[in-house]
């Protein structure tokens, strides 16, 4: 096990990290994070899985504050399994590059409420 007495960690080391649910299961990756431009919260850990070769392969923006991370897998944690997460707000890959939220951030984070999900604009 490696831990780091640094509390901070630089995007190029979150993006590609494993997220796991409370079970232990991989669920995929985080393939980038959303950052507010003006407030500089994070907003979203954008998480993908599935798909074949790159195809077919959705994006999850999971609010940054369900997210845990956990030492001993070197990984994130989000508490709920694999069908909550493919139930999710999601996207296609053509629009990683980026969006502007204010349509869907209220389905994102309605969906996301019952896991603690915070609002990074409050």
């Amino acid at each position: 096990m490696t831990t780091s007495s640094h509390p901070l960690v630089p995007a190029d080391r979150v993006n590609g990290a494993d997220v796991f649910n409370t079970a232990g299961d991989k669920l995929g990756k985080i393939e980038d994070i959303a950052i507010d431009k003006v407030g500089g919260h994070v907003a979203y850990a954008i998480l993908s899985f599935g798909g074949f070769l790159g195809m077919g392969e959705r994006y999850h923006p999971v609010p940054w504050s369900v997210l845990s991370y956990d030492v001993d897998k070197g990984g994130y944690v989000v508490p709920m399994d694999k069908d909550q997460i493919e139930s999710a707000p999601s996207f296609e890959a053509k629009n990683l590059s980026g969006w502007n939220d204010m349509n869907e951030r209220d389905n994102i984070y309605g969906y996301y409420s019952p896991f603690g999900a915070a609002p990074y604009w409050m």
